[in-house]
Order: C-alpha cells, then sequence, then structure tokens
C-alpha cells in the first residue's frame, strides 16, 4: 500500500489553473503528494490524453481523473470525496 495520495494537477498556467492549484495545495494533507504539470510539455499533453482530460485545469488522483474533472471545472466537495486532505491509514 502506498503511503501518500498522488495527485497530479494539469494545468497552462492561466489564473484559472493557478487557482486550482492553489485549492488543491490548500485542501491536501501529509499524505498527499502534489505535482503540477505543464500542459505545454509533450509528455504531459501525452498523459492528459491517456486519461481522458477533456478541460484545463484538471486533477487526478492515483492515476485516475477526479470526478469533478471528468465535465468541466473543479469541485471542492468532489476532490474532498476523493481523499484530498485525508491521511491514509
Amino acid at each position: 500500500m502506498s503511503t501518500k495520495r498522488r495527485i497530479e494537477v494539469f494545468s497552462a498556467g492561466c489564473p484559472a489553473c493557478n487557482e486550482a492549484v492553489d485549492l488543491v495545495r490548500h485542501l491536501a494533507c501529509d499524505s498527499c503528494e502534489i505535482s503540477v504539470l505543464d500542459m505545454h510539455d509533450k509528455q504531459v499533453a501525452k498523459r492528459v490524453k491517456a486519461l481522458g482530460v477533456r478541460s484545463i485545469p484538471s486533477i487526478a488522483i492515483d492515476g485516475k481523473l477526479a470526478d469533478c474533472c471528468s465535465g468541466r471545472g473543479i469541485d471542492e466537495a468532489a476532490l474532498r470525496a476523493a481523499g484530498i486532505g485525508q491521511a491514509l491509514a
């Protein structure tokens, strides 16, 4: 079992993306490992496509696109429900 929850924030560096990064950092706990990934990087763009990301900013948690990001926009309640901010046992 992993000791950290892996959180990937896909960002284009825009104000909405920066707000998403700030929200994730605010919600995160010691069990969260956050990576902010630049959409201008070709490898990141490939990862986004594989995850099925349809809009930016988007967030993946432990390799799965967060429910809040499967449509449009980011939702704090959905992020909390996915485990951000909750310590792993």
